[in-house]
Parts: C-alpha cells; structure tokens; sequence
C-alpha cells in the first residue's frame, strides 16, 4: 500500500491530472505543430521539467523543514486547496509566452519555453506541496511530478490537437480539483498525526 500511496505514484498522478489542459500543454501542442520533431521537443520537456521541479522540490522540502509543526499543515493543506480551485479554470496560451522560435532548435526552444512557462504554473505549485508534504523523499517527488509531466505533454506531442478535441476536458479539471481538495484534507490530517 506504501507505494501506491508513496511520493512518486501521488506526484506521478497529481501532476499528470493536473498537467492535462494546462499552458504546457498546449504549448506542447504548438511546438509539435511548429517543429514535427517530437523527439527533441519530448526530450526539452523532460530537461525543463527535472530542472524547474528540482528548484521547486528542494524549496518545498526547505519550508517543510523551516515550517515543522502547526503551520507546515495548514500551508500543505492550503496549498493543494488553492491548486484544486486553480484547476477548475483553463488556462490558455498566449502568444507573448512563444519564445523566438525560429534561431533555436526543437530541443532548445522546448527546454528553454517549459522552463519558464512553468515558473508559478500549478503543477510547480503542486511539486513544492508534495515536496513539503513528502520532505523526506524529494527525488521521489521530483521523479514523479516529472513522469506525471510527460505522460500528459508527450501523448499532446504525438497526437496533437486530434486527441485534445476528444478529451473531456471539463470533466477532467473537476476530477483534478477534486483530487487536489481530498490530498490537501489527507495531507492536513496526516500531517497533524
């Protein structure tokens, strides 16, 4: 049971529920229409996200240890409450986001646009959560949150917009919201233990 319910299987399944309509994704969408490379554009995912969710993990892990007791639960809880909220909107990509795409390759746009589109996305806010939530296991959650960012962008990459119609996608938000509210009320009780 640890390990359905360890850091990477909750980072894992958090991260790729909540990765599914998000800005990343659809900027996925664009640089596969853009690039048709889905290799280097699958390979930039990954680069991007192991960096951003590292910063993001080892800042979770470091106001876990600075927040011990009381208020660490309530930040946790909150945190997860705020991004199930976060997750009953769409976000949508606008074209101020696209770096020049042109000078670049596929791997280097991918890597370099992820990067900083995902700086404050839900998912990073999601990775310092469980990394506060999971403070012991950061690699774990690093590891997770990064495999729950590729199962959700690398399909987008090699579908593209033929799947993205056919996602329920409403649906899909609500059932994200509703798994960020029930880990932030598991997390704000089991961290009181």
């Amino acid at each position: 049971m640890d390990v359905l319910l360890g850091p990477l299987a909750v980072s894992t399944g958090v991260v790729a529920i909540a990765e599914i309509g998000d800005k990343t994704q659809l900027l996925a969408l664009v640089l596969a229409a853009r690039f048709r490379r889905p290799w280097p554009i699958v390979a930039g995912i990954l680069v991007a996200t192991i960096a951003n969710h590292a910063v993001a993990g080892l800042a979770g892990a470091w106001f876990a240890h600075l927040l011990e007791g009381p208020w660490l639960r309530w930040i946790i809880a909150g945190s997860f409450v705020a991004v199930g909220i976060w997750a009953l909107f769409p976000d949508r990509f606008e074209d101020d986001d696209k770096p020049a795409m042109e000078r670049y390759g596929a791997f280097l746009t991918t890597t370099i646009a992820f990067f900083f589109v995902e700086i404050g996305d839900k998912t990073q806010i999601a990775t310092v959560a469980l990394a506060g939530r999971f403070a012991a296991d950061v690699a774990a959650v690093v590891a997770g949150t990064t495999i729950g960012m590729i199962l959700a962008n690398a399909p987008a990459v090699w579908l593209g917009d033929k799947l993205a119609h056919r996602l329920p996608l409403k649906l899909i938000r609500i059932c994200a919201a509703g798994v960020f509210v029930v880990l932030g009320i598991a997390a704000f009780f089991m961290l009181g233990a």
